[in-house]
Parts: C-alpha cells; sequence; structure tokens
C-alpha cells in the first residue's frame, strides 16, 4: 500500500499530515501528487470524497516552500485557486492554513455575500496563495486590488460546477490576466466534454488522473428510495429522522423555498438549519458550525450545499426531492460514505419523480433497492406506478425502527 512517505513530500510537510490524523493517501492524492511536484499540468476526475483537495494542496504548498519569491514589498500572489462556491473556496483555504502554515506562507480567500473591507486588507498585506470564487475576484481586479502577474500556479477546482453556475466566462478573463508559462491544475467529479474543451484550451500536455468511473457513487453508500405520495413527504422525513441510527443528517430540496418550508415543519420536534442561496454568509457560517459542533442534527440544504461541506460523521443524507440534474444526486450522497466510512442515503420519491429516479439509475448504472416497509406505503402505490422493484443488491443492518447503522465518517481533505 502506497503511503504519503512514498510520495517525496517534505519532512515538516508529512509530520503535518500526520498530525491531521492521516496515514495512506487516496488513490487520486497518490497519482496527482507526484505529477503536481514535478510541475505537470493535471487533469483530475475523482468523485466526490476522495481527496481531491489534498491532491493539490499538499505538493503546490511544498513547491511554494523551495522556492522563495524574488523581490522587495508585500508578497506576491504565486498560487490562485478558483473555487465555485463560497464553501468550497473557504474548505480549500482551510487546508492551505493547515498545511501552508508550516511553511510560513499566507493565504486568503475572497468569495462574495459579505464586506470587500477584509479581503482588500488581506490583498494589502501581500499573500502567497489565493483562493476566491470568480464573481468576487472579477470585482476586486476591477478595483485594482488584485495583481495576478506572478502567479505560478492555477488550480480549477470542482470544474463542472463552475460550468453549472455559468463561471466559464469570467475563468477565462482572469486566466488572460495570469502568465502564460504557469501551471494549470484542472480537478472535477464529472468529466463532460465541456471540461474537457476547456482543459485543452488552459493547460499544456496535461496528464489526466482518472481513478474511479465518473457519477459513480461511493460503494460503502448504502441507497434506498422510499416510494411515497408528495403530501406524505414531510410525515414520512420525520419518522425517518425519529430513527436514533441517524445521528447527523442533510437533507435535500430543490428549492430554496422548499428548503425553509421543510425546516419550519420539522422545528418543532428537531434543532434544525437551512441553508442555501437567501442566506446571508454570516447565517450559512452559523448553521454549518452548528451543524459540525452537532449542536443541530439536522441540515435542511439546496443543491449549493451538494459540494463543498465537509463535515465529520454524516450519517444519513436524504433526498425529500430528487434533483433535477442527475448528476446532482451522486454529488449529495457523497457527503456521507467519506473516507472509506459507510453511510445512508434515502430518496423519497414521488408519482411525478419517477422519471428523474430512472433518469439518476441509467447515470449510476444501477437500480436503487426499493424499501416498501414504511408506515405511508399506502400511497407509494401511486408513486411507483408499475415499477417493479429490483431486487436487494447489497445487506442492510438495521437500526431499532428500520433505520441503517452507519459509522462516522473522518474528514477526507
Amino acid at each position: 500500500m502506497i503511503r504519503f512517505e512514498d510520495l517525496s513530500l517534505d519532512a515538516a510537510l508529512l509530520a503535518a499530515v500526520r498530525s491531521a490524523g492521516y496515514t495512506a493517501p487516496t488513490a487520486i492524492q497518490a497519482q496527482a501528487i507526484p505529477l503536481v511536484l514535478a510541475g505537470r499540468d493535471v487533469l483530475g476526475c475523482a468523485q466526490t470524497g476522495t481527496g481531491k483537495t489534498a491532491a493539490f494542496v499538499l505538493p503546490i504548498v511544498q513547491r511554494l516552500a523551495a522556492k522563495a519569491p524574488t523581490g522587495r514589498g508585500a508578497r506576491p500572489i504565486r498560487v490562485l485557486v478558483l473555487s465555485p462556491t463560497r464553501e468550497l473556496a473557504t474548505q480549500n483555504a482551510e487546508a492551505f492554513s493547515t498545511f501552508g502554515a508550516v511553511f510560513g506562507l499566507e493565504r486568503a480567500v475572497v468569495y462574495g455575500g459579505v464586506s470587500e473591507v477584509p479581503q482588500r486588507r488581506a490583498l494589502r498585506r501581500g499573500v502567497d496563495i489565493l483562493v476566491a470564487t470568480p464573481g468576487r475576484l472579477e470585482d476586486l481586479m476591477r478595483a485594482g486590488e488584485v495583481d495576478l502577474r506572478r502567479v505560478e500556479v492555477v488550480v480549477l477546482d470542482e470544474s463542472d460546477r463552475m460550468l453549472d453556475q455559468g463561471f466559464f466566462t469570467a475563468v477565462r478573463r482572469i486566466l488572460s490576466t495570469v502568465p502564460r508559462e504557469r501551471q494549470t491544475l484542472l480537478f472535477s467529479a464529472t468529466m463532460p466534454e465541456e471540461i474537457r474543451a476547456l482543459a485543452r484550451s488552459v493547460q499544456r500536455d496535461a496528464i489526466e488522473v482518472k481513478v474511479t468511473p465518473v457519477a459513480t457513487p461511493a460503494a460503502q453508500v448504502e441507497q434506498e428510495v422510499l416510494f411515497v405520495a408528495r403530501s406524505d413527504k414531510r410525515e414520512l422525513l420525520a419518522h425517518l429522522l425519529a430513527d436514533p441510527t441517524v445521528t447527523r443528517a442533510l437533507v435535500f430540496t430543490r428549492t430554496k423555498r422548499g428548503a425553509d418550508r421543510v425546516a419550519k415543519h420539522l422545528c418543532s420536534v428537531e434543532r434544525v438549519e437551512a441553508i442555501h442561496g437567501d442566506r446571508s454568509q454570516s447565517q450559512r457560517e452559523r448553521a454549518l458550525a452548528s451543524f459540525k459542533r452537532g449542536s443541530t442534527r439536522v441540515l435542511v440544504a439546496t443543491d449549493l450545499a451538494a459540494r463543498g461541506i465537509d463535515v465529520d460523521g454524516i450519517s444519513h443524507v436524504i433526498n425529500f426531492e430528487l434533483p433535477d440534474d442527475s448528476e446532482s444526486y451522486v454529488h449529495r450522497i457523497g457527503r456521507t460514505g467519506r473516507a472509506a466510512a459507510s453511510g445512508v442515503a434515502l430518496s423519497l420519491c414521488d408519482a411525478d419523480e419517477r422519471d428523474q429516479l430512472r433518469r439518476i439509475e441509467r447515470l449510476i448504472r444501477t437500480s436503487i433497492p426499493v424499501r416498501r416497509e414504511h408506515p405511508f406505503s399506502a400511497g407509494a402505490a401511486a408513486a411507483s406506478g408499475t415499477r417493479t422493484p429490483p431486487p436487494r443488491s447489497f445487506a442492510h443492518a438495521r437500526g431499532r425502527s428500520g433505520g441503517f447503522t452507519g459509522r462516522s465518517s473522518r474528514r477526507r481533505f
């Protein structure tokens, strides 16, 4: 088995990795780290929860530490990491802070929804690493607060998500201000042709690293679908959450209004928070902090949170509504079953969502087992239509009230 010690990482960096509690690299880390250390452009594809962040953070930190910047004045920005969401930007910045501190590297993170003033101050002091969302970065560039002329490494993280959010034009504008002689790393959970086209236009002789089939759920996530009438969904959700094996649950809705309605319904019996695009940054941060601490057992979210939430021990992901985009299903359920731990993904499917379910099953190339026994199964016949439940493809360890036993996962960075 490959160890971090086998990847030519600096002794001080290895000590920081061990201090963080990690001993063995994931497949994407084992393949990408040596390539990044060698200065190669990398096109990396791996499903969510497999450690893509460390695949670029660790070697970038080591390369920066080995080459001190020249000249006087404030530190120049040497690494630019573009992330599609505030949550992902924060996650990446935290990883650089953890491992870059070993070598005295400075980083800043900029994103919208909060005041620009602290971000401008950080940039004026000088940083080695800038993690940013494209929109806020362009605002600061127009204000003359960002100089990217000495950038050595560019990382495009979760590129397929940036495609979904329409950031590609902004990304191209930003990259036009960065030196052409640079290392460009592009990581994504899926690899549609648009991502490959972007890679061809911004990378040089890139090496592709693909460690899992595109849009394949983690094997340790046990999936089930529960057919139910739409009018019974909220009561069924409350029933599922009453299961003592549900130690920490992430519930997904399609819309922001839906997330608020579900959270309001549950709040009489459950400590619950909602997180979505209409919530302010401070509200989102407080909700996430409470969820991480365990003060809040249930977090209701839109697909904004399908990537970027990296919380220990999410035992269950519950799709209150199936996503319109089938690939979002994979990203949603990837919030549990991380770092080789087990997890459970339950999907509530009404009659109008049958086509979405079939699209999801075609994408993941398997039928999702059906749980036919639940208190609202009387409405399941209308929801399931003529679909014949597939045979169960894996054993389930049921709790006392019919739930599943999942063990807490360790954070995969």
